[in-house]
């Protein structure tokens, strides 16, 4: 058992913002943090354009799987030391966790309803994936 604080992302489908978040924090300040992700009705995989924008900042997502927040509850899981959610309708769904689990709310576009063509999507997703990176490294750089 790690004696790394556990950070848990939470988002509705466990598929793209929660995903970039985990990769991040594991890259950033993995040595400090367990960094954990998962959804409230997890779309059981990670959007490969997650998995792309994360590639071109060297952060490898691609083997990283979608899971549901009733893994990290009892009896099933053990719950993380935080839970961030980066979406609000993820809050809505979420389950009750254990007084000792703390909770933070950081709200984040959701990339999967980008439209227009390929390349403005994708232009969503590095925004978001840059917003994602700007928050945890403002908040877990000390």
């Amino acid at each position: 058992m790690s004696d790394l604080k556990r950070i848990l992302f939470l988002c509705t489908g466990n598929s793209c913002r929660s995903q970039m978040a985990e990769g991040f924090l594991r890259h950033l300040f993995g040595d400090r943090f367990e960094a954990l992700s998962a959804g409230a009705k997890p779309a059981g995989y990670v959007h490969p354009r997650a998995v792309t924008v994360m590639a071109e900042c060297g952060v490898d997502i691609s083997k990283q799987v979608s899971k549901s927040i009733n893994d990290f509850l009892p009896p099933k899981g053990t719950p993380p030391d935080v839970v961030i959610g980066v979406c609000s309708t993820a809050d809505e769904n979420c389950p009750v966790f254990p007084a000792n689990v703390e909770r933070w709310q950081w709200p984040f576009d959701d990339p999967f309803h980008a439209a227009g063509s390929d390349e403005e999507q994708m232009a969503e997703f590095r925004r978001v994936r840059d917003e994602i990176r700007d928050r945890i490294e403002m908040r877990f750089r000390h």
